[in-house]
């Protein structure tokens, strides 16, 4: 499941640098893009679960930690 969210993600936001770490039905993941340029953690969140909506939606992720981040300038 891993690797399918970082594909997921990846495809989502490309050029991001993108590190997912899945333990049982937990995920952190953490995406820093220029995408999120202008929005606020909310927005960058939202559109980083919508990438994974489905596996939450079926249990097969339950908890969901996000870091959603511009990079350094």
């Amino acid at each position: 499941m891993q690797e399918i969210i970082i594909q997921r993600v990846s495809e989502a936001f490309p050029g991001a640098s993108v590190n997912v770490v899945v333990e049982g039905n937990k995920a952190l993941i953490e995406v820093v893009s220029d995408a999120f340029a202008g929005l606020n953690r909310v927005k960058r969140q939202q559109a980083v679960y919508a990438c994974i909506q489905d596996f939450i939606a079926d249990g097969s992720v339950h908890a969901v930690t996000i870091k959603a981040l511009e990079p350094d300038v």
